[in-house]
Formats: C-alpha cells, structure tokens, sequence
C-alpha cells in the first residue's frame, strides 16, 4: 500500500520544493520510509522472540519447540512409523482400522517456515547478507 502512495507523493514535492537537490532528498527518504519501518518492526519481533525463549514458563518459551515437535512427530508418522506398520499388519495378517493421515501440504508449509527453507533464506545468502 504504501508502494503506491510513494509515486504521487513525490510527484507533490514537485509543486511545493524548489531546490532540486533537497526534493531529491525527501523522494529518497519517501522511497525508503517503508523499508526501514518493516526493518523497526523486525527488530522488534526479534526483541520478543529473545525474550519468549528466556522466559521460565513452557507455555511463553515451548511454544515454538511444541510446533517443531509436533512437525517432527507428524513427519515420523506419515513417512516412517505408518508405512512399517501396515507392513508388520500386512505381513502377520492382522486387521487394523484405518490408519490417521495428515494434511502434509499444510504441515509442510508451517515446517518449511519454521526452518526458513521457504526460499528466503537462499535469497539471504545470495545477497550476502548472512553466512
């Protein structure tokens, strides 16, 4: 949204600054505002995150273990623990109910993000920005 303002608005400065050289100095500073606020709000999060991990209590600092775990203990099912175990059943002939299936589109996605393998990540260390 605020992509779309920065155009017109720099268009106003036209009409209201004369110098060139400080009108050219506000569009920058237009252009880039929004980029530095979500920067600010980024900071921010990582402040809460550092503070929620220290934090005594499991129910501030577990939750994002919980969701690794539950990932992982999902993960295991779909793709190691049911295939053994229609195995076993089927070989020792034994009848079972239907075994339980995940969404694993949904768990995938919520898996990649917390791994940050959603593709930002790669962008990161293609532009240098971390090791």
């Amino acid at each position: 949204m605020l992509l779309s303002l920065i155009g017109p608005v720099s268009d106003l400065l036209g009409k209201f600054v004369e110098d060139k050289d400080k009108k050219n100095e506000l569009a920058h500073q237009i252009a880039t505002m929004s980029e530095s606020h979500a920067n600010e709000l980024a900071k921010g999060q990582i402040e809460i995150n550092k503070a929620e991990a220290q934090h005594s209590s499991i129910f501030v600092s577990g939750w994002r273990p919980f969701i690794g775990w539950t990932c992982g203990i999902a993960l295991c099912w779909h793709f190691v623990l049911a295939p053994i175990t229609l195995f076993v059943c089927a070989y020792l002939a034994v009848q079972i109910p239907e075994l339980p299936t995940f969404d694993m589109g949904s768990l995938m996605t919520v898996l990649m993000g917390m791994l940050g393998l959603g593709g930002l990540r790669s962008f990161e260390k293609f532009k240098g920005l971390t090791k």
